[in-house]
């Protein structure tokens, strides 16, 4: 079974999100920050994409194995290492470290590209990145660091901006998009999606219906919803019923609006249906989750 990276690392970090206190900060990512002598990690599978970042300023040897594909390298300051999900990897350095290391995954990488940036991903999501030097990347690495220094309010607040961010750059750089060589009307493709997205945006306070959704695919409703699913995994409607909590969580980061001007302004009939659709989905009441996320 993959492991989680937390599992076999041989030190423990000097910072981790996982414990911050403000749950929603670190719910986009982990970000670790070691410092470690030399040592080994054995080959594992990992059920996360892992990023490392290098922040050692002597350049050094690292060992890395890839699929059973041994690197040897000199490791310099400011480059990265991408690992994706489902790899098996593993790794032995030769002095001591200084690395970020941001866990991420899949399932929330996917639903990020999808919500945020109206892309399509591979099912990889990330090309295969044994070494590239990314001072940009590292930068915003150290600043989500810094931001777990103080467990507070004003901390967390930052960690959470910072981490999409991070992602967006991630993703704009190293993401692997889905490709778009097949014939349009065989499947869903991200021009769909692009169509798809900005309806429903312009449409969140309205009633959506999927023969609207499919006539901004130019389909049959028949056929949309049966490709939507097989690329999505999910149904049109329930899709549209994600995209409007995803959207009213965001709203109620401003605590002074009201949460049935939020269920309007994401197309719920009224606040008890939003309170309906909402614990559904998220497993507590709007009012719940709002004054958990902002204690």
């Amino acid at each position: 079974m993959p492991l989680r990276y937390a599992d076999i690392f041989p030190s423990e970090p000097l910072l981790n999100s996982d414990a911050m206190q403000r749950p929603s900060a670190s719910g986009l990512m982990s970000v670790r920050y070691f410092q470690a002598d030399p040592d080994t990690m054995p080959e594992e599978v990992f059920k996360e994409h892992h990023v490392l970042l290098n922040l050692q300023t002597k350049a050094h040897r690292v060992q890395n194995w890839r699929d059973g594909v041994l690197r040897d390298f000199t490791f310099s300051k400011d480059e990265i290492v991408v690992t994706p999900a489902g790899m098996r990897s593993g790794w032995r350095w030769f002095a001591p470290s200084d690395v970020i290391v941001i866990t991420l995954d899949p399932d929330k990488v996917e639903q990020f590209a999808q919500v945020e940036l109206g892309i399509l991903l591979d099912a990889q999501q990330f090309r295969d990145l044994p070494q590239f030097s990314d001072p940009d990347l590292c930068a915003a690495g150290v600043i989500l660091r810094d931001a777990l220094e103080s467990d507070d309010k004003s901390s967390a607040v930052m960690f959470e901006a910072m981490s999409r961010v991070f992602l967006v750059k991630l993703l704009q750089k190293y993401g692997k998009r889905r490709p778009e060589d097949v014939e349009l009307s065989a499947r869903f493709t991200s021009q769909h999606y692009r169509r798809v997205l900005a309806f429903v945006q312009s449409r969140l306070d309205q009633t959506i219906t999927v023969d609207e959704l499919a006539a901004e695919a130019a389909m049959s409703p028949s056929h949309f919803a049966r490709v939507f699913k097989e690329t999505m995994g999910s149904t049109p409607m329930q899709y549209v019923m994600a995209f409007r909590i995803e959207q009213a969580i965001a709203m109620m980061d401003n605590p002074g609006r009201p949460l049935g001007e939020i269920a309007l302004a994401c197309g719920f009939s009224d606040q008890a249906h939003f309170t309906r659709s909402f614990k559904q989905v998220v497993g507590q009441t709007p009012r719940a989750f709002r004054a958990a996320r902002n204690s």
